[in-house]
């Protein structure tokens, strides 16, 4: 049998939601580890809506779970369903719905509130010791709820290929060792059970990224 894994989505779209391409990478690898993907999201309405041709906010109003099943292909369940006894581990993709739908990174940087329910599921999965697997913008969930552990987001100093890199400092203000990976490598907090890759913090080939993703649940699953 097979482990299971919960995938946590945050919408449909790197703007507004879950990175698509990121979040299938995720649910290709696992298929490709012989393990069960279980695909929740939570029943809330996205901070915003963006429109992805011009980059700007719409009038909009949408539901993170309706949105997710998009990614999911309706296969998908309520967040607040979620039973940490029938499962493995945890994943969470990126994209800024992360930052927006399961927090407030996006406003209110490390002073931020994460979601309760998401805030719960995370902790509920690390005092289980089961591991946790965090891409792009995904860790500072972990920076924000888990001080002193182990992440990376890619690289600490920001250039043309790391855009982002000012994340990992600003985790660094939260207590966290910010640990300077290659897009393909991935970080292993052994004591916290979490692993972390950069994925689209960094301004590198999709291949790249999706590899640095497969690396990643490749590690989630062995610990599982």
């Amino acid at each position: 049998m097979g482990k299971r894994v919960a995938v946590v989505l945050a919408g449909c779209g790197v703007y507004d939601g879950s990175e698509i391409h990121e979040s299938s990478a995720v649910l290709v690898h696992l298929s490709r580890e012989g393990a069960q993907a279980e695909v929740y999201a939570p029943d809330v309405d996205q901070m915003h809506v963006v429109d992805h041709v011009k980059g700007q906010p719409t009038q909009e109003t949408r539901n993170v779970l309706v949105e997710s099943a998009r990614i999911a292909r309706g296969n998908i369940k309520d967040l607040a369903k979620l039973d940490v006894k029938t499962l493995d581990a945890l994943i969470i993709p990126g994209g800024f719905g992360v930052a927006k739908n399961l927090s407030t990174w996006a406003t209110q940087g490390k002073n931020c509130i994460v979601s309760k329910e998401v805030e719960d599921v995370l902790k509920t999965f690390h005092a289980a010791k089961k591991p946790i697997g965090l891409c792009c913008i995904s860790p500072v969930l972990a920076a924000k709820i888990f001080p002193g552990c182990e992440l990376t987001v890619g690289h600490d100093t920001e250039c043309e290929k790391w855009p982002y890199a000012k994340t990992a400092e600003t985790m660094k203000e939260l207590g966290c060792k910010h640990v300077n990976k290659h897009v393909t490598e991935v970080h292993v907090d052994v004591k916290n059970k979490l692993v972390t890759t950069s994925a689209f913090m960094c301004n590198a080939p999709i291949h790249e990224i999706y590899d640095g993703i497969g690396n990643m649940v490749k590690e989630v699953v062995r610990l599982a």
